[in-house]
């Protein structure tokens, strides 16, 4: 028998996902100090080649986390402020679930 898997695991899983990669963090943290950006310029600041920090793009954008304003003939991307305090919401109260652990004393 599969488990029940609710919208919010759904969710909370494809948001994980999203920030699977230190890249995408790193992207996302930039993304939150900046007035929005261009593939460009994330090329210029971070180690990989235009086609992987597209892929990384996409990926976030793919989960909500970014939004991408369309600045013919560039794409602008931000942080989509909306879907940012969803996973913060989410991610907290995952995190609740479980009490912090304690370490035994020897």
């Amino acid at each position: 028998m599969e488990p029940a898997y609710t919208d919010t695991h759904t969710r909370l899983a494809r948001l994980a996902k999203a920030l699977a990669h230190p890249a995408r963090v790193w992207i996302l943290q930039f993304l939150d100090q900046v007035d929005g950006c261009i593939v460009g310029d994330l090329v210029k600041v971070l180690p990989l080649s235009q086609s992987s920090v597209s892929q990384h793009l996409a990926e976030l954008k793919a989960s909500g986390l970014i939004q991408g304003d369309i600045d013919p003939p560039r794409v602008r991307y931000c942080i989509n402020r909306q879907t940012w305090e969803e996973a913060r919401t989410l991610f907290g109260a995952f995190l609740q679930l479980a009490p912090p652990h304690t370490p035994q004393e020897d």
